[in-house]
């Protein structure tokens, strides 16, 4: 039992491994998840929990109907892959900027680049400004957005829309 709750813990940590002040508090928090299964692979290095996927940790959360964690071969985090009608992510990067959200039927999240994919309905939202397509890239660190109407895992075309509200 020491040895999964250790995996688990060495899965889920870096997970809050957004913008560098929420990296820091978020590390700390304690990790919560519900799920209504866990599939666990110690030599695979990936654990798939499904139903109703709810993963936190200070102010980070992941949702989805299916989210799989892998690690790379050094047993670190590589990626996130939540799944689902409209899996979920958000984070706030400083208790004074706005909390990240983002939505779409897949969401990976590249935890070496820190960025994510927003993929199939995808949307983005920051503050009062918004992005919605097809498919979202969002570099954390540097707050990058590229937007695509199209791409791998996309139904069809869904047309780029963007909303920015004046700085005041």
């Amino acid at each position: 039992m020491k040895r999964i709750s250790a995996l688990l813990l060495c899965l889920l940590l870096p997970l809050a491994a957004v913008p560098t002040q929420a990296q820091g508090r978020d590390a700390e928090a304690p990790i919560e998840v519900e799920a209504d299964r866990l599939d666990l692979d110690d030599r695979a290095g990936t654990a798939v929990y499904t139903g109703a996927v709810d993963i936190r940790q200070g102010s980070m959360r992941l949702t989805g109907d299916r989210v799989e964690i892998q690690r790379n071969p050094q047993g670190q985090l590589s990626r996130a892959i939540a799944t689902g009608d409209r899996a979920y992510l958000e984070q706030q990067p400083d208790p004074s900027e706005p909390l990240v959200r983002g939505w779409g039927r897949t969401i990976i999240y590249h935890v070496a680049e820190r960025r994510m994919e927003l993929i199939d309905r995808a949307e983005l939202h920051q503050g009062g400004d918004t992005f919605d397509g097809g498919y979202l890239e969002y570099f954390l660190d540097r707050r990058v957005v590229h937007a695509r109407s199209e791409g791998e895992g996309v139904e069809g075309r869904q047309r780029i829309r963007m909303t920015l509200q004046p700085e005041q």
